[in-house]
């Protein structure tokens, strides 16, 4: 105990006397906390949109209105047992209609032009629990030769096999391409944190370095010597770590709910456990990134 008290009057001192270079450290640390926990909250309210969305893609597989009850069931049946196919549905001629009315209130008129005729095909509908993989069950579907012959085209039974192909390939690029841009960030942002206090503690050391050389030969440990530095380190990052979950809250509190009421359709919503875990994370983290760029500058520059 009492060298964990030596360790953290020593940190103090070396914040005192290192002041200008101490609140550098903590501002980059904080800097890049705060874009890492924002990006984090931004990431999880995306990936809760992504969710959403992707949750909206599904395969509609179009059948000929001469096919038997009996090989639909039959189709069905094997679709049921692909793989990432969570629900196997069917869609009569006469539901299409209906629902095709129900979505065209707002202009009666183009129900009207049908004159009483149903040029609506029957449908099997599928629902995914891995949106990710609608190209191979589609293509599942393409390959069953029960599905081609009551399919409404058998010449080309990938046509009438509908998830919006291009829509949905575009949609999958985009979310990949952000999780990758997101990776990149954070990897960025965690190299700079590293360098700052790498350089911090390194012109600590520097400037003690006399009293590190009288403590050597007295016969100090090389541990008894690393403490106070990184604990100074762990110092400069808790500050910066606690500054950043503090700027994050009050974004949540004052600055999300403008955002949510102007943009009303889309769902910022983040739960209490996510933004709990985000500020633990990030506390831990800058610790660890303090603790980690102090023995890399002492191990580069401290010779014990």
């Amino acid at each position: 105990m009492s060298s964990i008290g030596y360790f953290f009057k020593e940190s103090l001192q070396g914040f005192a006397r290192n002041l200008s270079t101490a609140l550098g450290s903590i501002i980059t640390i904080f800097l890049s906390l705060l874009i890492i926990g924002v990006f984090f909250v931004a990431g999880t309210m995306l990936n809760n949109l992504m969710k959403s969305v992707e949750s909206e893609v599904t395969i509609t597989a179009y059948v000929a209105d001469d096919a038997s009850e009996e090989d639909i069931q039959k189709v069905m049946g094997d679709i049921t047992k692909l793989d990432d196919v969570a629900q196997v549905s069917f869609t009569t001629k006469e539901q299409a209609l209906e629902n095709f009315s129900n979505s065209m209130t707002s202009n009666p008129e183009i129900i009207e032009q049908l004159d009483g005729t149903n040029p609506l095909p029957a449908s099997i509908d599928i629902e995914l629990t891995d949106p990710q993989s609608v190209q191979a069950v589609a293509d599942a579907i393409q390959a069953n030769q029960d599905y081609v012959k009551i399919s409404e085209d058998p010449e080309d039974p990938g046509d009438s096999i509908k998830y919006g192909q291009g829509t949905v390939e575009r949609l999958f690029q985009l979310t990949n391409y952000i999780r990758y841009i997101g990776i990149a960030l954070i990897a960025l942002l965690i190299f700079i944190a590293l360098v700052f206090i790498n350089n911090t503690i390194r012109l600590a050391i520097l400037a003690r370095r006399k009293e590190i050389a009288i403590m050597r030969l007295v016969g100090a440990s090389n541990g008894f010597i690393r403490g106070p530095f990184l604990m100074e380190g762990a110092l400069h990052a808790l500050i910066g770590s606690l500054l950043a979950v503090a700027v994050i809250q009050l974004l949540r509190m004052f600055a999300l709910p403008v955002l949510q009421d102007s943009i009303r359709f889309l769902d910022f919503t983040v739960s209490d456990t996510a933004y709990l875990l985000i500020y633990a994370g990030l506390i831990v983290f800058g610790i660890l990134i303090g603790l980690l760029g102090s023995a890399i500058a002492m191990r580069r520059y401290l010779k014990v």
